[in-house]
């Protein structure tokens, strides 16, 4: 199987985060006034299903490691299909929440062991530009996935969404049953003990600070998942239909930038590129911030979030194949870590910002100091320690001082 068509097929499995999240965000107020509950609360629908994907990436990635990485998958898979359908028939906030939940926790089979893959199969430079061609075909969910629901919506309700989630998540199980082949072998698998598994990654100081200038992008974006759609919608009166072209539009800006991402890393190399593209994304973030602050309008604000977009997808690329560099025995366990920071903290963050009401200044405060405190970890903590602590020399080219 060629390297191209792997990529097709891990970037449609590591769809699950972004289509359970995007498919029905554009009903999200539908929801609220049909379960009778607040703006805070639809969100919360959303944060359940990532800390869902969080928490099961930690179980998935180890058992990956042992068992091999299509059993777990295909298990994960085939429940979060049930579970779409759960959600579909749920009469209550409540039940839909822990629905929600479980929903995410099988969900993040087909992101965990993505990424483990993705590291089983190459290394290096050609780490980063798989892992890039795989967010590429991952991207389409957030650019099809608004435009869809924003048309299901009205035709089928929040219901409706979960069922074709249901359908999408049978389509993803035969694909991965039928498509993608074994990368771990037999003799390359282990239990996770002490020393093969989390205890030896929380050790490595330099894995641990990509852990956690992750968990702040994670929280950023995820800021933006949930705060989209309302302030769109209800703070610039913009119809579903509107929003989905919004957020679609966005996603071509991700889509794009991790095209340029894919060319240039050749040369600047992932390090540098993990720099730029963070502090980059830090400075957009606060532009849209200034937009807010001075009232300057819905197209003022759409402009640096779409900058934002089109650098923040080579943090995550580059990021990723800096962490895995040096831990391929452990790929499973790697990627489960790696994964859970990017879930781990938004789900909390974006209720609790939200309990007043999500508006333009509630949604553009939060991404631009969460991507702050990303952009002064790499410069001040990440960059000092690639210099003392080369990641594997196929990877990360030297990084000079004036980066």
């Amino acid at each position: 199987m060629s390297l191209r068509r792997v990529a097709v097929v891990l970037g449609l499995l590591e769809m699950f985060g972004p289509i359970s999240m995007d498919l029905y965000m554009p009903a999200l107020p539908q929801l609220a006034v049909e379960l009778d509950t607040s703006s805070s609360l639809a969100q919360a629908t959303m944060s359940a299903c990532m800390l869902g994907l969080a928490l099961g990436q930690l179980a998935v990635g180890p058992l990956s490691d042992r068992f091999g990485r299509r059993r777990p998958l295909l298990i994960g898979v085939g429940l979060f299909a049930v579970l779409s359908l759960v959600c579909a028939i749920t009469p209550s906030i409540e039940l839909l929440l822990a629905a929600r939940f479980f929903q995410g926790l099988c969900g993040s089979a087909g992101i965990v062991i993505a990424l483990a893959v993705a590291r089983d199969l190459t290394e290096g430079v050609d780490l980063v530009r798989l892992l890039v061609m795989l967010t590429t075909v991952g991207a389409l969910a957030p650019i099809v996935a608004p435009v869809v629901g924003g048309q299901l919506a009205p035709i089928m309700g929040w219901r409706g969404i979960f069922a074709v989630l249901a359908a999408i998540g049978v389509a993803l199980f035969v694909l991965a049953l039928t498509a993608l082949p074994e990368s771990l072998p037999p003799q390359a698998r282990h239990a996770p003990g002490a020393e093969m598994g989390f205890t030896v990654l929380v050790r490595d100081r330099l894995f641990l600070s990509f852990l956690v200038v992750g968990a702040f992008g994670g929280t950023a974006f995820f800021t933006y998942l949930a705060s989209i759609s309302f302030v769109l919608q209800d703070s610039y009166s913009l119809s579903p239909q509107l929003f989905s072209v919004c957020f679609a539009a966005n996603a071509v800006m991700s889509v794009i930038g991790a095209q340029i991402n894919r060319v240039v890393v050749r040369k600047a190399g992932p390090a540098r590129m993990y720099v730029i593209c963070t502090v980059a994304t830090a400075v957009a973030a606060l532009a849209m911030l200034v937009t807010v602050l001075f009232d300057a309008g819905m197209v003022a604000l759409l402009v640096p979030l779409a900058l934002m977009m089109l650098v923040g997808g080579g943090t995550q690329s580059n990021g990723s194949a800096l962490a895995l560099a040096d831990h391929r025995d452990r790929a499973g366990s790697a990627a489960a870590l790696l994964g859970t920071s990017g879930f781990a903290i938004g789900p909390l963050v974006a209720p609790l910002v939200s309990l007043g009401g999500t508006t333009p200044l509630s949604m553009s405060l939060t991404i631009a100091v969460a991507y702050g405190c990303s952009a002064v970890l790499v410069w001040l903590v990440v960059l000092p320690r690639l210099r003392r602590q080369p990641v594997g020399v196929t990877v990360a080219a030297p990084v000079p001082p004036g980066v």
